[in-house]
């Protein structure tokens, strides 16, 4: 049964989408007025960014709303990669808060190296050492917990030269970069070296993208009725995938099934994700964050054991995609460095 609308509601309709188009408008005016990528420094990398996405949504090279995929690194590309990789320090972090109830970590590697603070041990361990420290503070415990651990980190935490917490280390211009790619009809995805799990939890509120749309590394986890009864997932110490390399790409026809059209890295680890894409056919667009500000943030390359860039760097040299140099192209690196919080839109 329809009831007819009164006009009194007709009028408050009206008001209500007279408002909303005035809204819309004045945020559509304000875009307008400050241009697409504020904190990008006018030059031929903004310029081929923004002539790349008229083209691909309104241009001669247009694709359709849902082949419009972009995909983005995560740590070194999306937010700060040093001293070390976030998630190594959050799983230093687990093992001095778990320490009190292995009182055999004081005198066992590679625990003693981590409460002792001791670099040195900790590299003579090596990757088995790491390993070691992650299946320990990742595994053992259901997926719930392990994310609320990660919660309560990435709010309490903090980075060792910034004093901020870790999401706030997040780069002000790939944020733009994100939000001005969604604005154009774009699907933006992180396909990450660093656990699924451990990501998910804090994406959405710091870039704006869904727990859905990242893809990482991730171990076993098995499903099981807990001793009260209720189910739940529980991770254990074994690598499903391992989302670097080769395996991105991988990850990307596993998880998100098209290939990209945009793909942003900054390191080797990258460099198989950023071929992939550019083998595609159509207009392509792949970006490589060089990280050349040692003021702002840090500057490595070739020689670095964290973010190495050495053969991904010659190919983009070689095949000419674009190569941003933090120190020249970016006004600000970091959203606080002008007082906001580095939060998404």
């Amino acid at each position: 049964m329809f009831v007819s609308v009164t006009s009194a509601v007709r009028r408050g309709l009206w008001i209500g989408l007279i408002a909303v188009e005035v809204v819309a408008f004045s945020c559509a005016a304000a875009f307008a007025q400050a241009g697409p990528l504020p904190s990008w420094n006018d030059g031929p990398v903004k310029t081929s960014i923004v002539d790349f996405v008229a083209r691909v949504s309104g241009g001669a090279d247009f694709v359709p709303p849902a082949e419009r995929i972009a995909v983005f690194d995560n740590d070194g590309t999306l937010w700060c990669e040093q001293p070390v990789y976030f998630q190594v320090a959050f799983a230093f972090d687990r093992i001095k808060a778990m320490a009190a109830q292995h009182p055999e970590w004081k005198t066992t590697q590679p625990f003693k190296a981590v409460l002792d603070k001791d670099m040195k041990a900790l590299a003579a361990s090596g990757e088995k050492g790491l390993l070691q420290i992650l299946a320990t503070t990742h595994a053992g415990m259901a997926t719930d917990e392990f994310s609320k651990a990660v919660g309560e980190w990435t709010a309490t935490a903090r980075h060792p030269r910034f004093n901020r917490p870790y999401t706030e280390l997040v780069y002000q211009p790939m944020l733009e970069l994100l939000a001005y790619l969604r604005a154009n009809g774009f699907k933006t995805f992180i396909v990450s070296g660093g656990g699924v799990e451990f990501m998910r939890p804090w994406t959405e509120k710091t870039y704006g993208i869904p727990p859905e749309q990242v893809v990482g590394s991730s171990g076993v986890v098995k499903f099981e009725i807990n001793a009260a009864g209720q189910p739940e997932l529980l991770k254990l110490a074994k690598v499903e995938f391992v989302d670097d390399g080769p395996g991105k790409p991988a990850g990307i026809n596993r998880f998100i099934g098209r290939r990209p059209i945009v793909a942003f890295g900054n390191s080797d680890g990258d460099l198989q994700m950023l071929q992939w894409t550019a083998a595609g056919p159509g207009a392509r667009f792949l970006g490589i964050v060089h990280h050349t500000d040692a003021q702002r943030e840090y500057a490595y390359d070739r020689q670095s054991k964290i973010g190495k860039l050495d053969k991904a760097w010659d190919e983009a040299v070689q095949r000419g995609w674009t190569v941003v140099d933090m120190a020249k192209d970016w006004k600000t690196v970091f959203a606080f460095e002008r007082g906001s919080t580095g939060a998404s839109q």
